[in-house]
C-alpha cells in the first residue's frame, strides 16, 4: 500500500494510506485515549468522542478513530484544546455511569475507568437524572446490566460480524437509548446462542457471564464430592490472567492450582475428547455405510447448537447426536467411576472449566442429564477460575507443574488437546475415521489442511479407498452458508465440522480479554495474532504427546471394554448421546 507524509506532535512519520488518525498513532507510538478494539475488528464508530484530536485541514475537532490521514496532514494530540475536549467526553460517559466500581465483575480489566485516568476525567463533573437501568440475570449464561452500559455499539459490532445475528441492537431514543435484544427482552427470551462474544468486547461490566463461583463453593461446604475437570483452550489462555504471554501453555501449574482449590480430583476434558472421537467417527462411518442423513455435523460446540435449533431446525437431523466431551466426562465420572471409587453418583458434583460461556446454558439442557442427574453441575470460564485462584492467594507464576489425576479414567492422546482450535475436531476424527473403518492406522497424523483461520475450510480424503469430502466453518456467519446449501441440495459434503466463535474455543467467550491498553507489550497489530498465538500452545502440545489418535488411548480402549462395550452401543447411547429439538426464536412475553 502507498505511503503519505504526516507529521505527529511536530514530528515526521510515513503512514500507510487510508489509515484512520488513530491506527495511524498507534503505528508511530502514541495511544490516543480510545474506546476502540481494532484487534478485534469493532469500533464504535466515533460515537463516544473519546479520541478527539487536532488536524489541519478539518473543521475542529475530529474523532481520531474515523478520520482518515492524508498527505501533508498535521495532528496534534497535546492541544489544551483536545485534552479539555477529551477529558469532557469521558466526564459525561461517567455522568450516565453507575460507578460502582468496587462491585463490578469488570474491575481491573474495565476500559472506561482506564481512559479516564488517562484524560484526568474528574468525578460528578455533569449531575443530573440517569438513563432508567435494565438487570438481566435471567439466561444461564449472560447478564445484562444497561446501567454500565456506554452505547458503543462494539457488542452490536461483534454479533453481526461473528454470526450474522443481531440479537444486540438500540432501543429507544435519545436519553433513553439502551442496548439489548429487541423490545429490551431478555436473553432467555431472544434467539441468542450465549456465545458471550459480546461479553469479550464489552468495554465495561455492562456484559458478562453469569457467575456460577457461589454454587461450587456452596458444594464444597455441603460437603459433595467435588470433581473438576478442564477444557483443553483454558491451558492455552489462563496465564494471560496472571500477566504471562499470550499463547504460554501452563497445563502443569492449571492442574496444581485447581488442586489447592480443594477439588477432590483434577481431571482434563481430553479424556472425554478422545471418547467424542470415538463415538463420532462411528456414527459419520456408520451413517456413510447405511445411508444415512449426510452431511453429519458435530455437535462439541453449544453456541452452534443453539444457533442450529433457532434457525435451523429442520437440518438437525444432520448434527451428530454425541454429546460434547465436557458433557460425555461428567456422565462418566457420575455412572462409570464413582461405582469404581465407591461414591453416590448424588453426593458427587462435577465441575467444568470452560473457555466458553454457552456451556452454562448446555449444562441445563434436559437431554443432557443421565438416570436424572446433570452430568455437569457448575461450568466456571477461563476468567473465572483465574478469579478463584487470585481470591485463593495464590500465586500462580510460582506454582510447580503438577499433572492431572489419572485413575480410572484421565489419560488423553494429542488428537483431544486439539479440540480447542477450529478445524482440530475435524483434524481429530480423520486420524481415527481410517482405523475404524480398515483397522490399519492411516500414515498422516497431521491433516494441515483444516488448520488455519479461513473461514470456512474444505479439503478432500481417501480413507481406505473411500472418497470423504470435508469442511470446516467458525462462526455462525460462515456457517450459515454450508447450512444454506445443505437445505436448498446442493451440499457435497459427508462431514462438517462447525464451531460457534471464531476461531474455535480458544477465542471461546469466557476466555481472558484481549485489550491493547492492558498488554502493551504484546503484538496485536493483526487481528488473528492472539488466536494463532493460542492456537499454537496447543498445537505444541498434540506434538508432545506420545500417542496422537484418540482410538489408541489405552484407558478409552478400556472403557468400552469393561463398560460400554463399543462405539454407539445401546448404553453408549444413554451415557453419552443427546438430542435436539427446533425453538422457537421469540417465544411470547
Amino acid at each position: 500500500m502507498a505511503k503519505i507524509n504526516i507529521k505527529i506532535e511536530g514530528v515526521p512519520y510515513q503512514v500507510e494510506e487510508g489509515m484512520t488518525v488513530l491506527e495511524a498513532a498507534r503505528a508511530c507510538g502514541y495511544e490516543i485515549p480510545s474506546l476502540c478494539t481494532f484487534n478485534h475488528g469493532e469500533c464504535n464508530r466515533g460515537s463516544c468522542r473519546v479520541c478527539l484530536v487536532e488536524a489541519t485541514g478539518a473543521r475542529g475537532l475530529v474523532a481520531s478513530c474515523v478520520y482518515p490521514v492524508n498527505e501533508g496532514m498535521e495532528i496534534t494530540i497535546s492541544s489544551p484544546k483536545a485534552v479539555a475536549a477529551r477529558r469532557a467526553s469521558v466526564e459525561l460517559l461517567l455522568s450516565n455511569h453507575s460507578m460502582k466500581c468496587q462491585q463490578c465483575e469488570k474491575n481491573g480489566k474495565c476500559e472506561l475507568l482506564h481512559v479516564a485516568n488517562l484524560t484526568g476525567a474528574r468525578e460528578d463533573m455533569f449531575l443530573g437524572e440517569k438513563t432508567p437501568t435494565t438487570i438481566d440475570e435471567l439466561a444461564p449464561a449472560l447478564t445484562r446490566d444497561t446501567s454500565k452500559c456506554i452505547l458503543c455499539g462494539r457488542c452490536v459490532a461483534r454479533c453481526a460480524n461473528a454470526h450474522g445475528l443481531g440479537i444486540l441492537g438500540f432501543e429507544n431514543r435519545g436519553f433513553n437509548t439502551i442496548v439489548g435484544p429487541a423490545e429490551n427482552r431478555s436473553f432467555a427470551d431472544s434467539p441468542c446462542i450465549q456465545c458471550g462474544q459480546c461479553v469479550t468486547v464489552c468495554p465495561t461490566g455492562a456484559l458478562m457471564e453469569k457467575s456460577e463461583i457461589a454454587k461450587v463453593d456452596e458444594a464444597m461446604a455441603a460437603g459433595k464430592f467435588v470433581v473438576v475437570q478442564t477444557a483443553p483452550a483454558v491451558r492455552a489462555a489462563l496465564g494471560e490472567e496472571f500477566g504471562m504471554p499470550i499463547g504460554t501453555p501452563v497445563t502443569g501449574k492449571m492442574a496444581a492450582a485447581l488442586r489447592r482449590l480443594g477439588f477432590k480430583r483434577v481431571y482434563d476434558t481430553n479424556y472425554g475428547a478422545d471418547l467424542t472421537i470415538m463415538e463420532e467417527a462411528t456414527e459419520l462411518l456408520g451413517r456413510i455405510k447405511n445411508g444415512g442423513k449426510l452431511p453429519m455435523i458435530t455437535s462439541c460446540s453449544p453456541g452452534w447448537i443453539n444457533y442450529a435449533e433457532y434457525n435451523y431446525g429442520d437440518l438437525l437431523g444432520h448434527l451428530s447426536s454425541c454429546k460434547s466431551p465436557h458433557e460425555m466426562q461428567g456422565a462418566i465420572l457420575k455412572h462409570y467411576w464413582a461405582e469404581k471409587a465407591g461414591v453416590k453418583p448424588e453426593d458427587m458434583f462435577v465441575v467444568s472449566i470452560m473457555p466458553c460461556t454457552a456451556k452454562k446454558y448446555e449444562k441445563e439442557r434436559d437431554a443432557n442429564k443421565t438416570r436424572g442427574l446433570a452430568d455437569v453441575d457448575a461450568v466456571l470460564t477461563t476468567r473465572e477460575l483465574g478469579k478463584l485462584i487470585r481470591r485463593s492467594g495464590i500465586n500462580f507464576t510460582k506454582l510447580p507443574d503438577e499433572d492431572f489425576d489419572h485413575d480410572v479414567i484421565g489419560d488423553y492422546t494429542g488428537a483431544a488437546v486439539i479440540f480447542g482450535v477450529t478445524g482440530g475436531v475435524m483434524e481429530a476424527a480423520l486420524r481415527t475415521a481410517a482405523f475404524v473403518l480398515t483397522g490399519k492406522e492411516h500414515e498422516a497424523i497431521k491433516f494441515e489442511e483444516v488448520r488455519g483461520f479461513d473461514g470456512i475450510k474444505e479439503a478432500s480424503f481417501d480413507l481406505a479407498g473411500m472418497t470423504v469430502n470435508i469442511a470446516v466453518a467458525h462462526g455462525m456467519k460462515n456457517a450459515k452458508v454450508l447450512l444454506d446449501d445443505i437445505r436448498a441440495g446442493k451440499s457435497k459434503y459427508h462431514f462438517i465440522e462447525v464451531m460457534g466463535c471464531p476461531g474455535g474455543c480458544i477465542n471461546g467467550g469466557g476466555q481472558p480479554y484481549v485489550r491493547e491498553c492492558f498488554l502493551p507489550n504484546e503484538d496485536l497489530d493483526i487481528i488473528d495474532t492472539y488466536k494463532a498465538k493460542r492456537a499454537a500452545a496447543l498445537y505444541s502440545e498434540d506434538e508432545r504427546q506420545t500417542i496422537r489418535q484418540s482410538h489408541n488411548n489405552p484407558q478409552i480402549q478400556a472403557l468400552y471394554k469393561d463398560f460400554l462395550g463399543e462405539p454407539n452401543s445401546h448404553l453408549s447411547h444413554e451415557l453419552l448421546h443427546t438430542e435436539y429439538a427446533p425453538k422457537e426464536r421469540f417465544p411470547k412475553k
